[in-house]
């Protein structure tokens, strides 16, 4: 993967984006300093490389009627590529499972689920997860309280 070369205005873009992705083109262009025309083919440009991947609206778990965060470690009975792509597919058909790392130290994956309640994700891991064939042992870790959930990422320089 090709690394972008990103100059100030394309980092100052990003971080306004990050933070307001509804922004009009034009207040865009007053904060960043460009006509609106060079700003929007900036924009577009960040886009169709794949810097800017999506846009997402940050919904309020708690008010949205899901309560209970978890993040659950996952070894596999055997770390090849057939059980590894076997449990992604799995995986990915598992709505509440909203984010999945392959990752080094004593598990192989780490997952993080969100579910309405502990009834609901007890339901979810003994009726989907632990029926992945491949899963060897899991353990869950359910967030307590959260004191920094950022979606921002810090572009370097």
């Amino acid at each position: 993967m090709a690394l972008i070369k990103l100059d100030k205005t394309d980092r100052k873009i990003l971080e306004i984006l990050q933070s307001n992705a509804k922004i009009t083109n034009a207040q865009l262009s007053i904060e960043i300093g460009l006509s609106p025309a060079p700003t929007l083919e900036r924009v577009k440009k960040l886009e169709n490389s794949g810097v800017i991947k999506s846009y997402h609206a940050k919904l309020d778990t708690d008010k949205v009627g899901l309560g209970v965060s978890t993040f659950v470690m996952v070894s596999l009975k055997g770390h090849n590529k057939q059980n590894i792509d076997q449990f992604v597919k799995n995986i990915n058909k598992i709505d509440e499972i909203i984010e999945c790392h392959h990752i080094t130290g004593s598990g192989d994956f780490i997952l993080k689920i969100i579910a309405e309640d502990i009834k609901s994700y007890q339901e979810l891991m003994l009726e989907k997860v632990t029926n992945i064939e491949v899963v060897d042992s899991m353990q869950s870790m359910i967030v307590l309280s959260t004191f920094k959930d950022s979606k921002l990422i810090p572009i370097p320089e």
